[in-house]
């Protein structure tokens, strides 16, 4: 996907009161942030924060991060989310490799990721959202009973990263080949703008539910 620069991107983003800008200082002390302890769930690679702002609106017993390394698909976010205020949401810019030196041992209760870049040269395997060097970072700060979501509507990276979760250590609690006609999957589904686009084209939705 190609970015489009929009002048003054961080300025606004670095003016934002729902952006964290030094996530490492809240590590181990994300609650202190929203003022309460409810359950921490982040959103890796969250886009302009469509999927993220409406489970946050539908739960405001849950306390939402959303993760994004682009500026420029950031800003739209942080646009979205001035125009509708959100007490249980913060954004945060970085790179998703630095995961483990933001929260804490055990700080997250729930990892999403949603149409994750494919990376499809097998060179750059390890830096797909779902492979196992990315799991093992995320063993370390999800709670022991925690979940990972996983959905894309490209078949490869799907097989590649089921294929992750033995090596891993992982194990599924739910998978499906095609979400939009799976009728317990699909329940409660909320699309991201990927989503919306891609099953309109009659591209099946891939989704794994995973566990340790």
């Amino acid at each position: 996907m190609r970015l489009r620069n929009v002048t003054g991107s961080r300025e606004m983003i670095a003016g934002s009161r729902f952006v964290v800008h030094e996530p490492a200082l809240q590590k181990g002390r994300w609650h202190e942030a929203f003022g309460n302890d409810h359950p921490i769930h982040i959103e890796i690679g969250m886009g302009k924060g469509r999927f993220l702002m409406a489970l946050a609106a539908a739960n405001p017993d849950i306390n939402y991060i959303g993760i994004e390394k682009y500026s420029t698909v950031l800003l739209r976010a942080v646009q979205k989310l001035e125009a509708q205020e959100l007490a249980n949401l913060r954004l945060v810019r970085m790179d998703a490799e630095e995961i483990c030196e933001v929260f804490g041992q055990g700080e997250v209760a729930r990892i999403y990721l949603n149409f994750s870049d494919p990376w499809p040269k097998d060179r750059h395997a390890k830096r797909r959202l779902p492979s196992r060097q990315f799991l093992a970072r995320y063993h370390e700060l999800l709670a022991p009973d925690g979940r990972i979501e996983f959905k894309t509507d490209n078949a490869n990276l799907f097989d590649f990263a089921l294929g992750e979760l033995e090596p891993a250590g992982w194990q599924l609690e739910a998978v499906t080949r095609d979400l939009h006609h799976d009728e317990k999957l699909f329940v409660g589904n909320i699309m991201t703008e990927y989503e919306e686009r891609f099953s309109s084209m009659g591209n099946p939705i891939y989704k794994y539910i995973i566990y340790r």
